[in-house]
């Protein structure tokens, strides 16, 4: 069955196939825990054509990781150019982060959870990547435009997304009551009002809500 597989797949079908492969592994069972010779079974592929494409396991892993992060940038830049203002701003963001985390996990997974320079050394913290430069772009936005109180822009960004990202890691973890989805009002709420310069109540569908 692989041979016929293998003189089917070709470029960046092939490519794709052994990405996808790849993450599915990396994410389940780790990076360490994940040969190159498990992935060509998962992917029914060759082993020549992963070298190929790849080289070897690090470089397969970077290529992934890559890729990741310019679909997460993606998704962050498309909610950038279409809110207008930081509370709109953060709240696309968060979420965008909720519905990937739903939509596929994996990602998320591998993202925020895989330690990274244990076998990408020569990668800057995942903190450090384009998406996360750009959800401090739109701090620093809201900070120039007097939207967010003038604190340290970490210190808002963290207030901002990181008790978003840690519902996230909590989904993933299966630990949550209820679904992410239903979160996501009242985390928007408490991340805005924790920044903002002129803080608003909070709504009292939130305040219900949480109660119940």
């Amino acid at each position: 069955m692989s041979t016929v597989v293998n003189k089917k797949l070709r470029g960046e079908v092939l490519r794709q196939r052994v990405l996808e492969t790849a993450l599915e592994l990396f994410s389940t069972c780790g990076y360490f825990n994940t040969s190159i010779h498990d992935i060509r079974r998962e992917a029914d592929v060759s082993i020549g054509s992963i070298y190929h494409h790849f080289g070897n396991k690090e470089a397969l892993a970077k290529a992934l990781y890559d890729e990741l992060l310019e679909r997460m940038d993606a998704g962050l830049r498309e909610v950038m150019e279409r809110e207008r203002g930081c509370r709109a701003r953060c709240d696309g963001i968060i979420a965008f982060m909720f519905r990937a985390a739903t939509d596929d996990p994996r990602t998320m997974r591998f993202v925020l959870e895989s330690r990274h320079r244990e076998f990408l050394p020569d990668e800057p913290p995942v903190c450090s990547s384009r998406p996360f430069m750009r959800m401090r772009e739109c701090i620093e936005q809201g900070i120039a435009s007097g939207e967010v109180c003038p604190i340290e822009v970490p210190v808002a960004a963290t207030a901002a997304f990181g008790g978003a990202i840690r519902l996230v890691q909590l989904h993933l973890d299966g630990v949550l009551e209820k679904p992410l989805s239903r979160y996501l009002a009242s985390m928007q709420d408490a991340a805005w009002r924790a920044i903002a310069s002129d803080p608003p109540a909070p709504a009292k569908h939130l305040i219900k809500e949480t109660e119940e």
